[in-house]
């Protein structure tokens, strides 16, 4: 088959992105991923209930943002990190759930930073259904057996 530079051209450039792309593939997720223990602290559990300022549903892991009264009456704005939408979602929880102005109490860890944020491991809403959000199954949330 006789095809024009032009083509030939084009062809070896697709292949060579084909092949470049599936060796590359395996550490993609791998450089972009992070392990637990090296942004939250296990020996500093979070106990926290406050109001929801925003969720933000997103891969690899979905956030939370929501205020917490203060001692002193004044009021934080948090964060927590949560596990994938998709992961969530087969737990049962939604982002409808955690609408602005919903209820929400959270256990999970602390950055390691100090920080307002963490990682979450168990929420749970106004009307009683608690979730687990976490992906890091080694971690129970705090106060658990």
């Amino acid at each position: 088959m006789n095809l024009p530079h032009e083509a030939r051209r084009r062809i070896r450039a697709a292949l060579l992105s084909a092949v470049l792309c599936t060796a590359l593939a395996p550490f993609g997720p791998a450089v972009a991923h992070h392990a637990f223990a090296a942004e939250y602290d296990s020996s500093k559990p979070l106990d926290l209930s406050g109001v929801v300022t925003k969720a933000r549903w997103a891969n690899p892991h979905s956030w939370l943002y929501f205020d917490v009264k203060e001692a002193d009456g004044s009021e934080s704005n948090w964060g927590v990190e949560l596990g994938a939408p998709n992961t969530l979602a087969l737990k049962g929880l939604q982002k409808s759930d955690l609408r602005a102005g919903a209820q929400v109490h959270i256990k999970g860890y602390r950055s390691k930073n100090g920080g307002l944020f963490g990682y979450a491991v168990t929420l749970q809403l106004s009307d009683g259904r608690a979730f687990q959000t976490g992906g890091a199954q080694d971690q129970p949330a705090p106060g658990s057996p």
